[in-house]
């Protein structure tokens, strides 16, 4: 079967909206809406709405994935920096910073083609319907599917809200990592119990003839990866029951997954510098970029940059990867796409904001177009470092970008404008 797979490159801005990921085909209308990030202190739902973005090819039907919904919380690791965004779909203040993004979920959500709502937490303790201490017990809400009630309208399509919760709980339960992970469904009774739900987003939804859950795992769970695992579970069980057809890149077991949650991705900026972030230090120097309206590009939909007191701190999801400590520079018009090196003796062209390996040594061509800074080499003659000839014993790995202390800077400039980062990796 013909399919469209689309996994979009996220361009951040330091104030980002709704991201919203499409995989669509186009052999029927169903949709699944996976949501995620509503607290930012529940990681397990936005890394595993991650995954889902990133590792999985729908085949049939669609998939739409918002992976961050409340990303300035997600960034704090806090439940809601601006108040609970979970309380806020039946009324909030014309001046509360969240509306915006509730008014455009909501949207998203009411969307014809949407067919069937997850919203992903991580939840307290472990729900069991009598009371066994302070972890397990009626009051928790970890493990759980979420209903707000039984029904919708009798010829809804996964109306059946009850019944659903109760098939994906009895096949996540023939798949525990451990026994006491077992999964339960937690009815609220929204309309008649609990007046808190009714503010919620599956509450919004359901009351607009939108079926939803809530996927609840448990923030009592000994990893992230566990939680992470929980979700993905679910989700691929809700998956199954709408028909929805997928293929996932990897193993779903605990190994893979904290495999591909380590995997940061990479950071373009300004389209001439690329960071490979999965071993990144946690700060790097004299960083060459613009005062402003700098550009970045992340692989990963969780990425996101934030300034603060002058430096740029670089996140995946609530994880502080690494700090840009700035030199501000004009970015040059006039660069090349490709710059000549010698790398262990051979002659070879390197296009701009790439990465190059080496065994031994490397030389960057002279060229009077451009001089060269490699950061971390202490040159004897000022002004360029083109036409030497550097090995790993010639630099000092303060300056090194990764936490081996392997791969280091060569940047190019035209005169005082800043053209090119290339990254050079000693094996």
């Amino acid at each position: 079967m013909k399919y469209i797979f689309v996994i979009l490159l996220l361009i951040v801005a330091l104030h980002a909206k709704v991201q919203l990921i499409k995989k669509e085909n186009s052999d029927s209308n169903t949709t699944l809406l996976v949501i995620a990030g509503i607290h930012g202190n529940e990681p397990g739902g936005y890394f595993a709405a991650s995954i889902l973005a990133s590792n999985y090819t729908i085949t049939s039907k669609n998939l739409w994935i918002v992976p961050n919904l409340n990303q300035p919380s997600i960034i704090r690791n806090k439940r809601g920096i601006y108040g609970d965004m979970n309380r806020k779909f039946a009324k909030m203040s014309n001046k509360d910073r969240d509306k915006e993004n509730i008014n455009e979920i909501k949207n998203i959500i009411l969307s014809k083609n949407i067919s069937l709502i997850l919203n992903l937490h991580d939840g307290h303790g472990f729900y069991r319907k009598e009371n066994k201490g302070s972890i397990f017990n009626p009051n928790a809400w970890g493990q759980t599917c979420v209903i707000d009630q039984c029904n919708l309208t009798k010829n809804q399509a996964f109306g059946n809200l009850n019944d659903i919760a109760l098939a994906v709980k009895e096949n996540i339960n023939k798949k525990l990592l451990k026994k006491h992970h077992s999964f339960n469904v937690k009815n609220t009774n929204t309309k008649y119990d609990d007046e808190a739900m009714q503010l919620s987003l599956t509450y919004f939804s359901v009351t607009n003839n939108k079926p939803a859950f809530a996927i609840e795992t448990s923030k009592n769970l000994s990893t992230l990866t566990q939680k992470v695992f929980y979700q993905l579970l679910a989700i691929e069980e809700y998956m199954k029951i709408m028909g929805i057809s997928f293929i996932r890149n990897f193993n779903l077991n605990e190994k893979e997954i904290s495999k591909i949650i380590n995997n940061y991705g990479t950071l373009s900026i300004n389209n001439n510098i690329s960071l490979n972030l999965s071993n990144i230090k946690k700060s790097l120097s004299y960083f060459p970029i613009k005062s402003n309206n700098n550009t970045f590009k992340f692989s990963n939909v969780l990425g996101d940059v934030r300034k603060t007191r002058g430096q740029y701190k670089v996140y995946i999801g609530n994880k502080h990867i690494t700090t840009l400590k700035p030199q501000y520079f004009k970015l040059s018009t006039k660069c090349q796409e490709k710059f000549d090196f010698i790398i262990d003796g051979k002659k070879t062209s390197v296009s701009n904001a790439s990465e190059i390996y080496v065994n031994a040594d490397f030389k960057v061509t002279k060229d009077k177009r451009y001089r060269v800074n490699v950061i971390g080499y202490h040159s004897k003659v000022k002004g360029d470092e083109s036409n030497v000839t550097i090995s790993l014993k010639n630099l000092n790995k303060n300056y090194s970008i990764d936490k081996q202390n392997k791969v280091y800077r060569v940047e190019f400039y035209i005169k005082d404008e800043f053209c090119s980062m290339i990254m050079v990796h000693f094996k």
